[in-house]
């Protein structure tokens, strides 16, 4: 069964550019050796620029189980950390059908 992830971040009005940055860096490496991960998108809000959402989808909880441990993974959040204005928000789905 696949599972989705959306993860939401507000970022700092003044830190977008380096978020930005530090994710497509991740991306690039989600998507190269992550053979079980179907999508990985960073998308921005159209009515709050400060606001993106990371649309993910995997094979398996054992494909979601690899990205979470994968080292590019591990060493991107303290990275990001400085970018953030507030926790993120990550929520868990099932694919249906």
């Amino acid at each position: 069964m696949t599972i989705g992830i959306i993860a939401t971040f507000k970022i700092k009005a003044d830190k977008i550019a380096e978020f930005e940055g530090v994710f497509a860096t991740l991306a690039k490496a989600v998507l190269a050796n992550e053979p079980g991960c179907l999508a990985y998108q960073l998308t921005r809000s159209r009515t709050d620029p400060t606001t993106y959402k990371v649309l993910e989808l995997y094979k398996d909880q054992a494909a979601v189980t690899a990205h979470g441990g994968a080292e590019y993974f591990k060493t991107a959040f303290p990275k990001l950390s400085p970018t953030l204005d507030g926790t993120p928000n990550i929520e868990h789905l099932d694919g249906v059908g």
